[in-house]
């Protein structure tokens, strides 16, 4: 028989599942090992990406999670779920990108053709990433785009981000070393080199693996969740799910079956938290993007104040799980003022929590910071 869960179960469990539990996230103090515990952290952004790791971990700094990417190069920057931009774990690349590449080239196929990229100029333009990369790499967008020019491979608007794209699915590049504010994209292989672990797997197996990283991060949930998070097709999802049968148990969220991880049922019987949980949340978290439907997370009411449209997902004040407010920050120079709007007015139990947060926003950035709450909407 299922157990049925209430929405605050829900939501603390998905806060644990997420690393969010403040007790939980103790030892946690390696950048990969976080990127790795959530399957990737999306990276449009990629200075809401490494907030997304601080909010995960206790004591890491900023520093810390470029020096994973561009000299450890244990967390690498490429296109991952949902073919957006991801920092996904070098050692997880070996059987995540033959995952996503076929699903999302194929994807594209249409609007390749709207490009007028046929399969003779994206086979051409690939060989000449790898050639121009190989011998004068890293270079930027504009830098890489004029020396294809050389090799006889001339685009123009959309089709040049779609070439390299479309390289980026192949595994052949990634996102390098910035360039002030400016990526740059290098040969995967040179990047990560020999030295990284291998875990290639079949694609069943893939597959499955997928399904319970997955669950690992975002329990409970759904396949629609996981096919919604992925990027995949619901015919794949399903069969994925159905490969980690034995490994997963059913739950009801409102009536409606969902799943978790086995090893997640003593959850369950722990004590409840004395304290309120109190996140600040950078835009594009993996916390909301995760599912299909963000009602247990999201007030619907509110929804808009968060996602406006266009794929942008605002940064949000997250109170036992659930959204309670927006937040922005401005740099001043060593300064960061950090503007908090709630959606209601916040308990008092509460602000200890957010002046927390504020401070160690702070302590991740190496600046002072100050706070101001913005009077919730009358």
């Amino acid at each position: 028989m299922a157990i049925s869960l209430s929405d605050n179960q829900v939501r603390l469990l998905r806060q644990r599942a997420q690393l969010l539990i403040p007790q939980q996230s103790v030892a946690i103090t390696d950048v990969a090992q976080v990127v790795k515990d959530l399957c990737g952290i999306q990276a449009q952004d990629a200075s809401a990406a490494a907030l997304a790791i601080r909010v995960r971990s206790t004591g890491l700094l900023n520093d810390d999670v470029e020096r994973a990417r561009v000299q450890e190069r244990s967390v690498i920057r490429t296109w991952g779920q949902r073919g957006t931009l991801h920092l996904l774990a070098t050692e997880d690349l070996d059987w995540l990108l033959p995952l996503f590449s076929p699903v999302f080239i194929a994807g594209n196929r249409r609007r390749y053709v709207e490009l007028g990229l046929d399969e003779d100029i994206l086979a051409r333009g690939v060989r000449a990433i790898y050639a121009v990369l190989a011998k004068k790499g890293p270079l930027t967008r504009d830098e890489l785009i004029e020396q294809l020019a050389t090799h006889d491979i001339r685009l123009t608007g959309q089709a040049r981000p779609y070439l390299i794209w479309h390289a980026a699915l192949k595994g052949l590049i990634c996102l390098g070393p910035d360039r002030g504010a400016k990526p740059t994209y290098v040969l995967l292989s040179d990047w990560v080199g020999q030295g990284h672990q291998v875990h290639s797997l079949s694609q069943e197996s893939a597959h499955a693996e997928l399904a319970r990283r997955y669950l690992k991060a975002y329990s409970p949930a759904t396949p629609e969740d996981l096919a919604a998070w992925s990027g995949m097709p619901m015919s794949t999802t399903r069969a994925a799910w159905q490969r980690i049968a034995d490994q997963r148990i059913e739950v009801e969220i409102a009536d409606r079956p969902a799943w978790m991880l086995k090893t997640y049922a003593s959850w369950l019987d722990e004590p409840p938290i004395d304290a309120p949980v109190v996140r600040l949340l950078p835009g594009f978290d993996t916390y909301l993007l995760g599912y299909k439907k963000r009602d247990l997370l999201l007030p619907p009411q509110h929804a808009k104040r968060i996602n406006a449209g266009g794929g942008l997902l605002k940064p949000t004040l997250l109170v036992n799980g659930r959204v309670v407010g927006t937040w922005k920050s401005k740099r001043q120079k060593n300064r960061l003022d950090v503007l908090l709007e709630p959606f209601d007015q916040l308990a008092p139990e509460v602000q200890p929590g957010v002046e927390a947060e504020v401070a160690d926003l702070g302590r991740f950035l190496g600046v002072q910071t100050t706070s101001q709450l913005m009077p919730s909407p009358s």
